[in-house]
């Protein structure tokens, strides 16, 4: 028996980088999987295809989920297309690095709406469902920048630290439900993200990783697995970084 089959999973940020890689392995292992991303482009209707391809029910939601409202709306027709949600993966980010001194109110507003505020609208709205089931996983996508900090990343730190602190307050208010809450820290992950970085920058990350290599989107992946599935039923407000041993 695959380790997710008769499960059904959210992902948000779901058609690129880290959180399409979840939404492919969670299918792989037999999940029924849910993604939502900002626009319905090329990414996103090829992932709804591969996914449904492997043979589970899958479907794509354009959501902004740094909006209350439309979190809620989303969550609620995932219940109905469904039937239920069992692991909620709060995956959706972005970045607007620069120093504090030239941060403006707009780039710390928009990373900690859509890093911090996505991660209380979805687990407010798919916890009533859990609730009621009496089970569910919930991840939570924080940094290792959110443990350790990093110059320049004031706001993606700050948001990520955030994140750590949500997560252990909801594991211990829902852990008498079944329900478990759990962050990952990923480190230097090779994504369309940090492809944008030059060369010599991505070097420097690696110099400085014990595993001398950057992550994958699946090594991150399958993090999500083991905390989605019955494996880790005694582990919630954990944090666990995977990062090659970079935050020690």
């Amino acid at each position: 028996m695959k380790l997710l089959e008769g499960k059904t999973a959210l992902i948000t940020g779901g058609a690129r980088g880290i959180g399409k890689a979840i939404a492919i392995a969670f299918a792989k292992q037999g999940a029924n999987v849910a993604f939502s991303d900002m626009a319905a482009d090329d990414n996103f209707l090829g992932l709804e295809k591969e996914l449904q391809s492997l043979g589970v029910k899958a479907k794509g939601y354009v959501s902004n989920a740094a909006k209350f409202d439309e979190s809620q709306k989303m969550v609620d027709d995932i219940i109905a297309d469904f039937g239920r949600l069992d692991i909620l993966v709060n995956n959706a980010g972005i970045t607007r690095d620069t120093l504090l001194m030239r941060m403006s109110e707009e780039q710390w507003d928009l990373v900690i709406d859509v890093n911090l505020k996505s991660v209380f609208n979805l687990t407010k709205a798919a916890q009533k469902y859990m609730l009621k089931q009496k089970s569910g996983s919930i991840i939570n996508m924080s940094s290792v920048v959110g443990v350790s900090g990093n110059a320049g990343q004031a706001n993606y730190s700050a948001s990520k630290a955030g994140i750590i602190g949500f997560t252990k307050s909801v594991a211990r208010e829902l852990g008498s439900r079944n329900i478990r809450c759990n962050a990952i820290a990923p480190g230097f992950i090779i994504t369309e993200m940090t492809h944008k970085l030059p060369d010599e920058v991505r070097e420097e990350w690696v110099k400085k990783i014990p595993l001398q290599r950057g992550g994958t989107p699946e090594d991150v992946a399958n993090a999500c697995i083991f905390l989605g599935s019955e494996l880790s039923s005694y582990v919630s407000g954990q944090v666990i970084n995977v990062c090659g041993a970079m935050n020690t």
